[in-house]
């Protein structure tokens, strides 16, 4: 599986001929100019930087044919804006241009009280690859290659550490970044590293525009 990451939570995932985006947000602009032949477009949750209206509508007018996928309150989101969804949620999966998408979980991590508690899915793709969107619900089942949130109002990095120990994938990069200034960045991907090699787990400091083969 080739994954190269556009920025913040939106990668482009290339598995034997298929193409999924992920996560078209607002941080994020470069899915609107170089996102080519995309066959999926997989959306864990509405928050803005994950789902943004202006880069769907965008995305699909380069990519025509291409799926949306995501869980039943971006569905309705999407409905207000003409545009077809396929439904997978907790505990659903569908088979997508031959292609098995899982979705694991049904809440967004708390920030505070009630404050951006949403539908959150996290996505297993093609029995390799687990995208967790903002939460760190387990999928109960091994993983190849893990995209691990590093920052955000929702969570600790201890969290986040603490989570890809118990998935123990075979592969690790950050996602939900960001946020984090470029000088930081280094530093947080060495803590998460050292923390996790012990345990059998690369993690590898994958760059904004940056692609690598998994």
């Amino acid at each position: 599986m080739k994954i190269t990451k556009l920025g913040h939570c939106a990668l482009v995932l290339e598995n034997e001929g298929t193409r999924i985006l992920t996560d078209p947000g607002s941080f994020t602009v470069e899915q609107n100019k170089s996102a080519q032949g995309i066959n999926i477009i997989l959306i864990t949750h509405e928050h803005g930087d994950h789902f943004h209206v202006p880069s769907i509508h965008e995305v699909l007018k380069n990519n025509p044919k291409a799926v949306v996928v995501s869980n039943s309150a971006v569905a309705k989101l999407l409905e207000a804006e003409n545009v077809p969804c396929m439904v997978v949620g907790d505990g659903q999966s569908a088979n997508v241009n031959n292609l098995l998408i899982e979705g694991f979980g049904k809440d967004h991590a708390p920030i505070y009280g009630t404050m951006g508690l949403v539908e959150n899915t996290g996505y297993f793709v093609a029995n390799k690859f687990y995208f967790p969107g903002d939460n760190f619900h387990q999928p109960g089942k091994p993983v190849e290659v893990l995209a691990l949130p590093t920052a955000g109002p929702w969570m600790k990095i201890s969290e986040a550490i603490d989570f890809a120990k118990a998935v123990k994938p075979r592969a690790a990069f950050a996602i939900h970044d960001g946020m984090i200034v470029p000088g930081f960045a280094g530093f947080v991907a060495q803590m998460v590293q050292n923390f996790l090699k012990p345990g059998g787990t690369e993690f590898v400091a994958l760059e904004a525009g940056e692609a690598k083969e998994f």
